[in-house]
């Protein structure tokens, strides 16, 4: 026996981006209800058909012209149809984790020493055009969720972050010490490079954060690296003391001289 749906709402969760409902046979009165936020397509044959907003609404003919010519429903009273319905959730969905999945390579500008290393952060994503993502996306799951969705953008993501990384500590010479004062950097370098990445899907790429630069700590060779750098800057910041203790002794040295020279002589009876 057909199940026919009465009522046809949105039942997935706050970390869903598209979300299919099980039901795919309806009738012209069957009742379509979208949450702000959302919007729904009905869609048949591998086409993406007639979109609704928020709202209560009727699946008259009148109200679903598209379907209706292609599946030639007359107008009036009650008709079944079969069609599949997609909701989309439009809402910044915050928080979503990133991560290199291999190692940068590259040689370290100021050491000549080679090093790997990794990276990491957050994103938000949004959905702009709902038909767009849709039509990318559907026929391989009945929903689409954060893990799914960046799954689907890991391998440009991925050759963005690696490749823009690995230049700019080239071509700014960044030594893996001064790396984490450059996040803000690449944060925002990254997010306007990936822009057009995910608006081919439709999808808006609201925030975009580099958090950490993952370094190889624990590898032997980079730690008698970084034990060398930071003995060399230990020994250049006593230097720098002791250059200042030493302007410091000779300031009051002088200004012993000037008081000694500007004393009045002393007088005797």
């Amino acid at each position: 026996m057909i199940k026919i749906a009465d009522i046809i709402k949105y039942e997935g969760d706050n970390k869903t981006f598209i979300w299919k409902h099980p039901v795919e046979d309806f009738n012209t009165t069957s009742q379509l209800i979208v949450h702000e936020s959302q919007e729904a397509i009905l869609f048949l044959n591998g086409q993406a058909l007639d979109l609704f907003g928020a709202g209560r609404h009727t699946l008259e003919t009148q109200n679903i012209p598209i379907i209706r010519n292609v599946l030639s429903l007359p107008t009036g009273g009650v008709t079944p149809f079969h069609c599949e319905v997609y909701f989309i959730n439009k809402t910044e969905q915050l928080a979503i984790r990133w991560g290199t999945d291999s190692k940068v390579q590259y040689i370290d500008p100021t050491y000549g020493f080679p090093l790997s290393i990794g990276a990491s952060g957050e994103m938000s994503l949004r959905v702009e055009e709902s038909r767009k993502l849709l039509v990318k996306v559907v026929g391989t799951e009945n929903f689409l969720s954060q893990a799914g969705l960046t799954a689907i953008f890991r391998a440009f993501l991925m050759t963005r972050v690696k490749t823009y990384i690995a230049q700019t500590i080239k071509a700014q010479a960044i030594n893996i010490f001064e790396i984490d004062e450059h996040l803000t950097e690449f944060s925002e370098k990254l997010h306007a490079r990936l822009l057009p990445d995910f608006e081919d899907y439709g999808v808006v790429l609201e925030r975009f954060f580099v958090t950490t630069i993952v370094k190889p700590d624990g590898d032997r060779q980079y730690e008698k690296f970084k034990e060398l750098h930071f003995r060399q800057y230990a020994d250049v910041a006593a230097a720098k003391i002791k250059q200042n203790v030493g302007i410091i002794e000779q300031e009051t040295q002088k200004q012993r001289m000037i008081l000694i020279v500007r004393s009045p002589p002393m007088r005797v009876f």
